[in-house]
C-alpha cells in the first residue's frame, strides 16, 4: 500500500511539474509577444518623429521660396542698375565726344580771330595766316584719323566719289578729270564723296 502511495504522488508531482512547466511557457510566449508588440510601436512613433510633418514641409517650402524671392530682387536691382549707368554712359558720349576734337579745333580759331584783327594785312602776310590755319587744321584732322579724298587722274570709285559731269576726253572712260570739292573719310568710313568731273569716250564724227 505504501508504494501505491508513493506511486500517486510522484506521479501527482510529475504532473504538477508539468502544469508548471507549461504554464511558464505559455507565460514567457506571451511575455515575448507583448515586448515584441512594445517594440513594433516605438519603431513606429521613432519612423514617425523623424519623417517631416506636412506643416514642416510647407514651412520649410515658404522659406525656400523666399530666400529665391530675396535673390531674384537683387539680381534685378543690380540688373537696373547696370542698365542705368549705361544709358548714362551712352548719353554722355553723345554729348562730350568730340570733347577732345573740339578742344583741338579751338587753335584754329585762334588763329583766325587774329587774322581778322589785324589792320590793313599785306597780301603776303595773309596768305602765310591762312597757310598757318590750313596746316593747323590737317594737324587736327590727322589726329583724329579725318583724310581728305583728293581723287584727280584716279579711276572714278562710286563709294567715295560724285560725279556731276562727264566730259568728253582722250583719257580712259570713268577717269577723274577735276575735283570740285574734296571729300573726307573717317577711319575710311566716307564723311562727303568728292565731287568730280568724269571722262567719257569721245563722240564718233558725224558724217558728211
Amino acid at each position: 500500500m505504501n508504494a501505491n502511495t508513493n506511486a500517486n504522488a510522484e506521479a501527482n508531482q510529475s504532473a504538477s511539474q508539468g502544469v508548471y512547466d507549461t504554464a511558464q511557457q505559455n507565460g514567457d510566449s506571451s511575455a515575448a509577444i507583448n515586448n515584441q508588440g512594445l517594440g513594433d510601436q516605438a519603431a513606429d512613433n521613432g519612423s514617425a518623429a523623424s519623417t517631416p510633418s506636412l506643416e514642416t514641409k510647407l514651412a520649410e517650402a515658404v522659406a525656400l521660396a523666399e530666400k529665391h524671392k530675396d535673390e531674384w530682387l537683387r539680381a534685378k536691382a543690380e540688373t537696373d542698375n547696370i542698365r542705368r549707368r549705361s544709358a548714362e554712359d551712352v548719353l554722355k558720349a553723345q554729348k562730350f565726344g568730340v570733347e577732345k576734337m573740339a578742344d583741338s579745333l579751338l587753335a584754329v580759331k585762334d588763329s583766325l580771330d587774329a587774322a581778322l584783327v589785324v589792320e590793313s594785312p599785306s597780301l603776303e602776310s595773309f596768305k602765310e595766316g591762312i597757310d598757318i590755319t590750313a596746316r593747323q587744321l590737317t594737324s587736327v584732322f590727322e589726329r583724329f584719323s579725318i583724310a581728305e579724298i583728293n581723287p584727280a587722274g584716279a579711276k572714278f570709285d562710286p563709294t567715295k566719289h560724285q560725279a556731276i559731269a562727264a566730259l568728253e576726253s582722250e583719257q580712259e572712260p570713268n577717269t577723274v578729270l577735276n575735283v570740285m570739292q574734296k571729300g573726307y573719310t573717317l577711319h575710311d568710313r566716307v564723311l562727303r564723296p568728292a565731287l568730280v568731273t568724269v571722262s567719257k569716250a569721245k563722240s564718233a564724227p558725224a558724217a558728211s
